[in-house]
């Protein structure tokens, strides 16, 4: 039996201030596949992955999202979030006085309550998870991932260096387990080393439980992290779909075999 896609975007239109940046995109993701979305820059790839997190900037005006048979448009992204939605940033925002610890703490809580828990300023039925079991929880994630303790108590991303912002947010998959997570140019400003700890990290959390959309420009993130599925997107569209042999010709060749192929077929 095959499973029905968590994520399913339709014909997708996105304008940015007036401009049309995605152009009839479409693809579905379900749990337990890894997916890579490649293409050039200004393809479309980070308006879509802003896009699929209710970034307000983007205005989608055709198409689709549907998380888990539902269309997520009227949701503001900390309810997709909620939801199971999850988005790594290509550059993550710095939050002195805020240490990592209690914003993992503060977003799980909010990940875990029940849909309208806090309304109106209502008290949530459902308090979070304790601090106790929280502590376990995160020294068992950081654990997975390689990650001294001492890291918990820094402030988010402050002073941080590149790898460090990234296996933060590797850090933020691992505690929040979201069913859907998009990976946007994780491997943008990584050296060799600090990406091969970046991806073992998602290795490792990686499995039937969670589908994973890689975006990035290069294939030498897919040498760690092997994709079932490779898409290339140019010009606001989803233009070729194949196996992980795709991302090695895309290797080889660049990008210019595909908008060929595209011109070709017109």
């Amino acid at each position: 039996m095959i499973q029905s896609p968590e994520l399913v975007v339709k014909d997708l239109h996105v304008a940015v201030e007036g401009k049309e940046i995605l152009k009839g995109l479409s693809l579905e993701v379900r749990k337990g596949e890894i997916h890579a979305l490649m293409g050039p820059n200004g393809s479309g790839k980070s308006t879509f992955a802003n896009t699929l997190m209710g970034h307000p900037n983007y205005q989608v005006t055709a198409g689709d999202i549907l998380f888990k048979g539902e269309s997520v448009l009227g949701l503001e992204t900390d309810a997709r979030a909620r939801a199971g939605l999850f988005m790594a940033f290509q550059y993550p925002v710095a939050i002195p006085g805020v240490t990592v610890s209690n914003f993992l703490r503060t977003a799980l809580n909010a990940r875990l309550a029940p849909p309208g828990a806090g309304a109106n300023g209502a008290v949530p039925a459902k308090r979070g998870i304790a601090p106790k079991e929280f502590r376990s929880l995160l020294r068992e994630r950081m654990g997975l991932l390689r990650m001294d303790d001492s890291f918990a108590q820094r402030y988010l991303n402050d002073g941080f260096s590149g790898g460090e912002k990234k296996r933060a947010e590797i850090l933020q998959l691992a505690v929040l387990k979201p069913e859907i997570a998009v990976l946007d140019e994780t491997d943008s400003g990584l050296d060799i080393d600090a990406l091969r700890i970046v991806s073992e990290g998602v290795n490792a959390l990686s499995g039937p439980d969670l589908g994973l959309l890689v975006i990035t420009h290069y294939q030498r993130i897919l040498n760690y992290i092997k994709p079932h599925f490779v898409h290339v997107m140019l010009d606001g569209r989803i233009t070729l779909s194949g196996g992980p042999e795709l991302a090695l010709e895309l290797e080889r060749r660049g990008y210019d075999f595909v908008r060929e192929g595209n011109e070709a077929a017109r």
